[in-house]
């Protein structure tokens, strides 16, 4: 069984900076691309960034490469996705997603997710 736990959201004010973490388990990270995405109110949930955690390659949504970093710890088994600079638009519900399919940002293609960690942006 897949498991996705995220943690690491809260409020923070703009030009902020927040680390998301999203531990699996081992045959999770060895056989799953793994990503972030997002879902503002009153919006669909979109792709953030995605990795492939045996070999690294990272994928990004062209409006957030250069704020946002994801990385992987493979001694954890956890995928991170570091926020800096941080606008009231990036308020949203950030999910950690698992799949087959190596492209890894489309929201339809997710095989399993987790159950989110709100992040707040305040002005």
């Amino acid at each position: 069984e897949v498991q996705l736990v995220e943690t690491g959201g809260g409020l923070v004010q703009a030009g902020g900076s927040l680390r998301l973490s999203c531990a699996t388990t081992e045959p999770t990270f060895e056989h799953y691309e793994i990503g972030w995405f997002r879902q503002a109110p009153g919006k669909e949930r979109e792709g953030v960034a995605c990795v492939n955690p045996t070999d690294d390659m990272t994928y990004y949504s062209d409006s957030l490469k250069g704020r946002f970093t994801i990385s992987s710890d493979s001694a954890k088994n956890t995928v991170y996705l570091q926020m800096n600079n941080l606008e009231p638009e990036d308020t949203a519900v950030y999910y950690c997603g698992a799949m087959l399919s190596l492209h890894c940002l489309r929201v339809d293609l997710v095989d399993y997710w987790g159950k989110g960690t709100l992040v707040t942006v305040s002005s």
